[in-house]
């Protein structure tokens, strides 16, 4: 039994296999996109119509409505902030601070917070809102 060898290139290529895991990959990055959850301290940010998506960032400062300061998770005092953003900023070589402010916190606060982010030269911030419904 002689078999017959072609030297000819295939001239049909099967498309299902590749189309299936293409769609499995979609699948997978859509269902993941859907759980990523921002860990830290939880507070109720104020709303905005024009929310605009941010770029994540690892400099945060989470202001709480007690009045308590965070950077990142680790809880410091107002005094300590300049100094501690300073070194997230070496840490990370980011040039982006996210304000997450309670909307019950005092608006003095929040300037502390800009302030102390100038000291240790980080020029763009954020302050961070939800969507509001319409």
């Amino acid at each position: 039994m002689k078999f017959k060898l072609s030297k000819e290139p295939l001239s049909i290529f099967a498309y299902s296999s590749l189309t299936d895991i293409v769609m499995l990959l979609l699948i997978f990055f859509l269902l993941t996109s859907q759980f990523v959850i921002q860990t830290g301290v939880k507070v109720k940010l104020p709303g905005s119509k024009m929310n605009e998506k941010s770029e994540p960032s690892r400099m945060v400062v989470t202001l709480t409505p007690m009045g308590g300061v965070f950077a990142g998770e680790e809880e410091i005092s107002i005094d300590q902030l300049p100094v501690k953003l300073g070194e997230m900023k070496a840490q990370t070589s980011e040039d982006n601070l996210i304000i997450r402010a309670d909307k019950t916190v005092a608006i003095d606060l929040v300037i502390k917070v800009i302030d102390a982010a100038k000291i240790s030269n980080i020029e763009k911030f954020t302050i961070e809102t939800e969507k509001e419904k319409l």
